[in-house]
């Protein structure tokens, strides 16, 4: 048993040690002629070899020599004439780094760049080695090779510097309001719309504007089921990313539409014009005879996505229109899935929230490079053929200049995950709310927590610089506060299982009686028809009537007080006019609507 642990110790070392040592870090290149400005290029350097100072200013600016000919294995592969004080750049394969900084060290060379066409690893040594060789040395990419060549010509000179990281990028504050802000925005969305829906069922007359959006409960089988279907979709990236890739675009753009369109309708109804409908017709979903309006949104909405598809991998612009389409998606699932309970909400959340941690954390102690594979699939594997990217995430680029954005991680993501699966809580949070009529006090909550246990990742992912799973530290925050708030107003029970929502409640009748609408009498008003006169209720001949049958005394005396009461405010009330029993009338309607409300 304890030599199991001392395996286990031994292969986490061989597995950290090349991280340990492995920098980015960036060349900046510029042509001799000084014509142009300059480029930085993503270098991968081991500071064991030799520092790299932190500032450009304090950088050499050295010629690069291309001797992308020769890998630089022997002797024989150095020029004539040596490097002098020259930074040369040599193919990669055939011996080892030391063999290859060893003879650029002592024929001159102040640096030595490695040209890799597969992907970069540090350049490593052992201490002996490491003690020897006083010249920095990294590896370049082949493709930045060529672009060396291509934009700045063969006379060019370049400066080996590594700058430190910000420890926050400005782009995690836009990344902080769009995830909020659709948080909040979808959830209470979804919460007022839940609520409409719920009244205009009961009413007698929906209107001309129907809601053909129809939500779906989820229910704790959907939720397991649900997240099988994630962990082995993530499985199959993982091992066919290349393949899938291009059917989790189509799903997006297909999607993205949907939710576009959706977002926008209640505005484009809102427009006056294009209310025509097109002519009857047999086409699958034209026969609906949809508004001119409506038409030219869809095509408009599906427009947008075919563009994105095209220019998806446009870094200057193509994110930005990514965002919108995966922020209506969002609002688009926050409105039509519903958790019914809170005892859903907390299993949805707790079953993610493993899930999450599972394939941040514990992953890579399975995979054979000690990758994530969570954080493998969301950035794309470095190997991949296609350098497709998944779809499914907010990214925004980074804003400071760092090594970090040329060489591994150009842009700052989070998942549609991070943003459904605690937006569904503040969904029930904010139909609760209207249902028990808390003043929202659930709804802005769980929307601050939310807000708190995003913040609480973007300091975990600055302190530890890798891969975060944000639900480890968003479904805390949002469930335990939830839960406390339900506990300190004693609605814990009701809120578990939500049973103040109006379909558990006893339903309102269809008909509700008149609230202070005192009776008409017959001969008070001019009717405009006899059917209108026979229909109006007269207490004073009611009281004849029961005066004149032979009905026990007991009856007719407690018939007779309710009548000489209804008398009584009959007689103080002036006679209503034909206006005022439309005025009468509006009340009533207006005192049932607030009941059913």
């Amino acid at each position: 048993m304890a030599a199991r642990p001392a395996r286990l110790r031994l292969w986490l070392l061989l597995h950290l040690l090349p991280q340990v040592y492995c920098e980015y870090g960036m060349v900046h290149v510029l042509s001799e002629k000084g014509s142009s400005k300059g480029k930085d290029y993503c270098i991968l350097f081991n500071s064991q070899w030799a520092h790299l100072p932190h500032d450009l200013g304090k950088a050499s600016l050295l010629q690069l020599q291309d001797q992308t000919a020769s890998v630089l294995c022997s002797p024989s592969d150095v020029p004539d004439g040596g490097f002098n004080n020259q930074i040369p750049m040599v193919m990669r394969g055939n011996c080892t780094f030391y063999e290859k900084v060893r003879l650029a060290q002592i024929n001159g060379a102040r640096g030595l760049l490695i040209v890799s066409r597969e992907r970069l690893v540090p350049p490593g040594g052992n201490r002996s080695q490491y003690e020897e060789i006083d010249i920095p040395v990294a590896l370049l990419s082949y493709t930045d090779m060529l672009d060396i060549g291509k934009s700045f010509g063969s006379s060019v000179k370049g400066a080996m510097y590594a700058p430190n990281e910000p420890v926050l990028d400005y782009n995690m504050v836009i990344i902080f309001v769009m995830a909020v802000g659709t948080v909040a925005i979808g959830g209470y969305w979804a919460g007022s719309r839940d609520v409409k829906k719920r009244y205009m069922k009961h009413k007698r007359d929906d209107g001309a504007e129907k809601h053909d959006d129809e939500t779906v409960d989820v229910t704790p089988i959907m939720i397991c089921v649900f997240v099988v279907m994630c962990c082995s979709m993530l499985v199959l990236l993982y091992f066919f990313y290349d393949h899938l890739v291009y059917v989790i675009i189509g799903i997006f753009c297909l999607a993205a539409s949907i939710g576009l369109y959706s977002c926008l309708s209640p505005f484009v109804r809102r427009v006056p014009l294009g209310k025509c409908r097109i002519p009857d017709n047999n086409l699958p979903y034209f026969h609906k005879r949809p508004q001119v309006r409506m038409l030219f949104l869809a095509v408009f909405c599906i427009s947008v996505s075919v563009v994105w598809g095209i220019f998806r991998n446009e870094d200057q612009w193509a994110w930005a229109l990514q965002d919108a389409l995966g922020i209506a998606f969002c609002l688009y699932m926050l409105k039509t899935i519903r958790l019914p309970t809170f005892k859903g909400c907390t299993l949805l959340l707790l079953v993610l929230f493993v899930y999450d941690v599972f394939f941040v954390f514990i992953t890579p102690f399975l995979t054979k490079t000690g990758e994530s594979i969570m954080v493998e699939v969301a950035a794309g594997p470095s190997d991949s053929a296609t350098h497709e990217k998944l779809p499914m995430v907010l990214k925004v680029p980074r804003l400071n200049s760092s090594p970090l954005a040329l060489c591994d991680r150009p842009f700052s993501l989070l998942g549609f995950g991070d943003i459904l699966v605690p937006g569904l809580l503040v969904a029930y949070c904010h139909r609760f709310d209207i249902q028990v009529q808390s003043s929202r006090v659930y709804f802005v909550a769980c929307t601050i927590a939310y807000g708190i246990g995003l913040l609480v990742t973007f300091v975990a992912l600055a302190l530890m610089q890798m891969g975060q799973p944000a639900l480890l530290y968003l479904v805390p925050c949002t469930l335990l506060t939830s839960f406390v708030v339900a506990l300190w107003r004693r609605e814990l029970a009701m809120f578990w299982t939500g049973s103040g929502f109006a379909k558990d409640l006893p339903q309102p009748p269809v008909v509700v009686a008149p609230v202070n609408c005192p009776p008409l009498p017959k001969d008070s008003i001019v009717p405009a028809s006899q059917q209108d006169t026979e229909q109006m209720t007269n207490p004073t001949l009611h009281v004849k009537e029961l005066h004149s049958s032979a009905s026990a005394e007991e009856e007719l005396a407690d018939t007779s007080a309710k009548t000489d009461q209804s008398e009584i405010s009959v007689a103080h009330s002036e006679k209503p006019t034909a206006q005022n029993k439309d005025d009468l009338e509006s009340k009533c309607l207006n005192a049932e609507q607030k009941q059913l409300e």
